[in-house]
């Protein structure tokens, strides 16, 4: 009976282990290309990556980190990598003006974390005021996009314009300036550096109004696996809401990872500003779900491109982008 008892023992555990074995399906290897270094900006994939929801979703991710000498949206075009966190519709916009097979699945910023900042007291309190100013620090591409924008919008004047070295010295220098930057992290490095906080104008809350850290991939990939990428853009939606309103330690230690110089005073500060300014979930996001993106928007930010003299007014700026995979709600009921 003993030796019974221990045969149909030894059974069930094999067939419990095989069954282990069998349900446990393989995950699906996806790589995911950045476009700068690790930073809080991009902490719902670094979060879906950590507390494994990727995983959950049947996804092995892989974050390649961008930076000042990465390609990787040119390695996302040519099929190295699978997916691309873009910035800005310009690019869409670009890529079907040069006939380039891209396509935008999701955006995750409702809003560009784009501002200009200029010296509190100085009659450069609104944003109107800010062209009185003869030295406006910008970089060539933000001349290129937003600026141009600024001009056709607000009647900016490219004299205007001084070249931008990413170093804040000239701008906390000279009282009459103003400054580009990010809402998430240069206002710390002034205040940090020189003591005072600037004013902040976000651009697109005076209608500057792109998308952001939008979710690329190549055209052939919806095509052919649509499952594949609505499980990255779902897991991925459900990474912010986590990094945002949930533990995101585990994701930090990655971003710090990725990135040894990120200090955590700057990740929380981010975080703080993302909430404060709606970057990520406002507007549509707030009823639609986090990377939610609407025909009225797009043709919105476009008409204002093609005034702003970037784009042809017969561009098909439709087939920059997809609402296949977003505004169903995904992770709404996560938010607290």
């Amino acid at each position: 009976m003993k030796r019974y008892a221990r045969l149909i023992w030894l059974l069930a555990g094999i067939g419990t282990g095989i069954g282990g074995m069998a349900s446990a399906a393989p995950l699906t290897e996806v790589t995911f290309g950045t476009n700068w270094i690790a930073q809080a900006e991009h902490g719902g994939y670094y979060q879906a990556v950590a507390d494994g929801t990727f995983e959950k979703y049947g996804l092995k991710v892989t974050i390649v980190p961008g930076g000042p000498r990465a390609a990787n949206r040119m390695l996302m075009t040519v099929g190295k990598l699978d997916f691309y966190m873009g910035g800005s519709m310009i690019q869409a916009f670009s890529a079907v003006e040069k006939d380039i097979p891209t396509i935008v699945v999701a955006a995750h910023f409702q809003k560009e974390p784009q501002i200009l900042m200029s010296h509190p007291g100085q009659g450069l309190d609104r944003f109107e005021d800010l062209k009185k100013s003869n030295d406006i620090l910008l970089s060539k591409d933000g001349v290129a996009t937003f600026f141009q924008w600024m001009k056709a919008e607000y009647g900016f004047r490219d004299e205007q314009v001084k070249p931008f070295g990413f170093n804040p010295a000239p701008f906390i220098a000279n009282k009459k300036s103003v400054q580009q930057g990010y809402v998430t992290a240069e206002p710390l490095t002034i205040e940090k550096a020189a003591g005072f906080k600037p004013n902040v104008f976000l651009l697109a809350d005076y209608g500057f109004s792109t998308y952001s850290t939008t979710v690329e991939t190549r055209r052939d990939v919806v095509e052919k696996t649509p499952d594949l990428v609505q499980r990255f853009v779902d897991a991925s939606t459900v990474g912010w809401h986590n990094y945002l309103y949930g533990d995101n330690a585990a994701a930090n230690v990655l971003i710090k990872r990725d990135n040894p110089e990120m200090t955590d005073e700057l990740l929380a500060y981010s975080v703080v500003k993302m909430k404060q300014y709606g970057i990520v979930d406002s507007g549509d996001a707030a009823t639609l779900g986090i990377g939610a993106m609407t025909d009225a928007r797009m043709k919105d930010f476009f008409d204002k491109m093609v005034k702003s003299g970037l784009f042809k007014t017969d561009l098909d700026y439709r087939k920059a982008y997809t609402l296949r995979f977003v505004n169903k709600g995904v992770g709404l009921n996560l938010k607290k």
